[in-house]
C-alpha cells in the first residue's frame, strides 16, 4: 500500500495528488493507494482519498504503508522516519502557487544531503520512476537519524562545569 499526505497548509496540492491518481489510472501503480489530500481541488478517481484523517488514522496507514509519500513539511517525513520507513518527499513550490515561497525544496533537499534518510523528489516528472524505483532507492540508504544532540551537550556541560570551576578559585 502507498499512503500519500500533503499535511494541512490551507494551498492545494494538486500536483502531487493528481499526478499519483494519474499513475494509479493507468496502471503504472497497482497496490493501493490512500491519500491524505487536504486543501487540494483536485479530487482523485482511482485511490481512496479522504480530505483529512485523525492523527491515529493516518498513523496506522503510514505503519502499514510499503511506501510513504509526503510533501516537505517536516512533521509529514519525519513520522516514518520514526517508524523506520524512507519517505518519497515532494516539496510544494511557490511556483506552483502551492506554497507561499520554497522554504520546503530548501530544507528538504538540506535534509537530504545531510542525513541522507528521505528521497526528494523535487520534478513530479521524475515521481514515477522513483516509485518504481524505491526498493532499490530505499536499500541504499540509512534509516539512522544523524544528531548533534550529544556533542551540543557535552559542549554545554563543559561550559557550565567550566563556570563553576572558575567561581571555586
Amino acid at each position: 500500500m502507498i499512503f500519500v499526505t500533503v499535511g494541512t497548509h490551507e494551498q492545494p496540492f494538486n500536483r502531487l495528488i493528481k499526478a499519483i491518481d494519474d499513475m494509479k489510472g493507468k496502471g503504472c501503480i497497482t497496490t493501493r493507494v490512500i491519500m491524505q489530500t487536504g486543501f487540494s481541488t483536485y479530487e482523485p478517481r482511482f485511490c481512496q482519498w479522504e480530505s483529512l484523517f485523525p492523527y491515529k488514522e493516518m498513523e496506522r496507514y503510514m505503519i502499514d504503508a510499503r511506501i510513504i509519500i509526503t510533501h516537505g513539511g517536516p512533521s509529514s517525513f519525519i513520522a516514518p522516519l520514526q517508524m523506520g520507513k524512507i519517505p518519497i518527499v515532494v516539496p510544494r513550490q511557490k511556483k506552483f502557487r502551492e506554497h507561499v515561497d520554497d522554504h520546503q525544496v530548501k530544507f528538504a533537499n538540506a535534509v537530504a544531503g545531510r542525513q541522507g534518510n528521505i528521497i526528494v523528489v523535487n520534478d513530479i516528472e521524475q515521481l514515477e520512476r522513483t516509485i518504481l524505483d524505491y526498493d532499490d532507492i530505499a536499500a541504499e540508504m540509512s534509516l539512522k537519524i544523524k544528531s548533534n544532540n550529544g556533542r551540543f551537550c557535552s559542549e554545554f556541560e563543559e561550559i557550565v562545569n567550566g563556570m563553576f570551576e572558575k567561581k571555586k578559585r
